[in-house]
């Protein structure tokens, strides 16, 4: 006889009892390293506790994340508290942690924060290097899977902004050992051949492990060196890659690089009309502008009577021909009242006007005397009366 079957939901229900009765598993104390961490918008925190050889998903309720003193994230080193306890509706089992304390940072972790730190310091991250995103761009370089979400929801968002542009694909694979080889390989294809105005390295959400092919100092280099700008947009919102610090441009998700390297063609559009409107508007104001000079300038006296700027002129010139004469009368009149002022001194102090008193001027040989002893017996003088002059004797 056949033994009666029993149901998914009654053997998850069974193993969740045999679990739940176990003393060990009600209070575990685990140490492991933290991968594909959410902190969910309830509060509660998912994430993935892992060694060398294994792993075990683990959930912290809201109601115990409080007593937490760190930040937890992918890559530390955790130690836990808590029990082990089915998830019926999935059929797996999970630590429900009730404590959390921080042991240390990962490995992968730790090589993320020194190669990031080594690049910054070799100006890898500098804001001088990074490059302009072509404002319409005609071919845009997808590097990424070429299955899955990421690539369709590129062509979705970008063909929808801009059905005429462009969209190559140079497939790479997104993670696993070597990925790094093949991605900086395609960067370097990409660029010696010219194939794309802007490239979009994309890939899904992960752990940091899924995501390490973008943490690599090779790819870090190849995005550095590209002449075409890269856009980066690797993981989800809250992920970061040593290739979103190098790229010209970090997306927050593939969708988003879609949004940035194309624009909107019909928000495009709408703005020319704008523009277009704004033109004709400013155009015609300039018209009237320009009209309303004219006139200004046409009933202007320069042109209902153009002499009358030359009669002002010789109005001006006749002034100042007045002024000219003026000053020269002036000048003339001073200069005669100082000369008969000068006439006047030199008349007072003449020897002649002396004469008119009654004085007599007497010379010798030409020279006036001016003593009596200059003169001798039978000498010959001169007088020199206001009337006429006499020679006399001297006695």
């Amino acid at each position: 006889m056949k033994p009666e079957p029993i149901t998914v939901s009654y053997l998850n229900k069974y193993i969740k009892e045999k679990i739940a009765e176990d003393e060990y598993l009600n209070s575990v104390y685990v140490k492991g390293e933290i991968s594909n961490f959410k902190h969910h918008y309830t509060g509660h925190m998912y994430f993935t506790l892992k060694d060398d050889k294994s792993l075990i998903k683990c959930i912290m309720f809201k109601s115990s994340t409080a007593t937490l003193n760190f930040v937890p994230k992918d890559g530390a080193k955790v130690v836990v508290l808590g029990s082990v306890a089915v998830f019926e509706r999935d059929g797996v089992y999970q630590i429900y942690v009730k404590a959390m304390q921080e042991e240390g940072i990962g490995d992968l972790y730790k090589k993320y924060e020194e190669l990031k730190l080594k690049l910054e310091k070799e100006g890898y991250f500098s804001k001088e290097h990074k490059k302009k995103i072509p404002f319409m761009p005609k071919t845009i370089g997808v590097l990424s899977s070429q299955t899955g979400s990421v690539i369709r929801d590129i062509i979705n968002v970008s063909t929808r902004r801009n059905p005429n542009v462009h969209i190559r694909l140079f497939p790479i694979p997104v993670q696993g050992k070597g990925a790094e080889i093949e991605i900086a390989n395609a960067i370097n294809i990409m660029n010696e051949k010219k194939l794309a105005d802007v490239l979009i390295i994309a890939r899904g959400g992960g752990s940091i492990e899924d995501l390490w092919p973008f943490n690599e100092e090779l790819t870090a280099k190849a995005i550095y060196a590209s002449e075409i700008p890269i856009i980066s947009a690797i993981g989800h919102e809250t992920d970061f890659s040593i290739s979103d610090f190098v790229a010209d441009l970090r997306a927050p998700t593939p969708s988003a690089a879609a949004e940035l390297a194309v624009p909107d063609i019909e928000e495009i559009e709408k703005k020319l009309v704008t523009y277009r409107q704004r033109y004709k508007i400013s155009l015609k104001k300039k018209i009237e502008f320009m009209k309303m000079r004219y006139q200004k300038c046409i009933a202007s006296k320069v042109f209902t009577d153009p002499t009358s700027k030359i009669k002002e002129e010789y109005i001006k010139l006749d002034l100042k021909i007045k002024q000219i004469e003026n000053i020269i009368v002036a000048k003339v009149k001073d200069a005669k009242n100082n000369a008969i002022e000068v006439i006047s001194k030199l008349d007072t102090l003449s020897p002649l006007k002396t004469l008119t008193r009654g004085y007599i001027l007497a010379q010798k040989d030409g020279v006036i005397i001016k003593s009596s002893k200059d003169l001798e017996k039978d000498d010959i003088i001169n007088l020199k009366f206001v009337d006429g002059q006499k020679q006399t004797k001297v006695l």
